[in-house]
């Protein structure tokens, strides 16, 4: 499974966010890439798992829980047709 997750963090945190974005290593669930963007969130994360627990899990217990990070928004990829 692929989700986008899509980061809000405070003010003067960024740099030190996406410095522990970088380090998350989740076994099989991983961070395949990531973006910092502009508009209402700061970074959008592309994370890939084998299932959406586990995908849970690693936004919960990996991003969510970083010192800076103040919201996060999971957005599952589906196929269409």
């Amino acid at each position: 499974m692929k989700a986008y997750v899509l980061i809000e963090t405070t003010a003067g945190k960024t740099k030190a966010v996406k410095k522990a974005l970088s380090k998350i290593k989740g076994g099989r669930t991983s961070v395949l890439s990531m973006d910092a963007v502009t508009g209402p969130y700061d970074f959008i994360a592309v994370v890939e798992g084998p299932s959406l627990d586990a995908i849970g899990q690693l936004v919960t217990e990996g991003i969510g829980i970083i010192d800076g990070v103040t919201r996060t928004t999971t957005c599952v990829a589906v196929a269409i047709g």
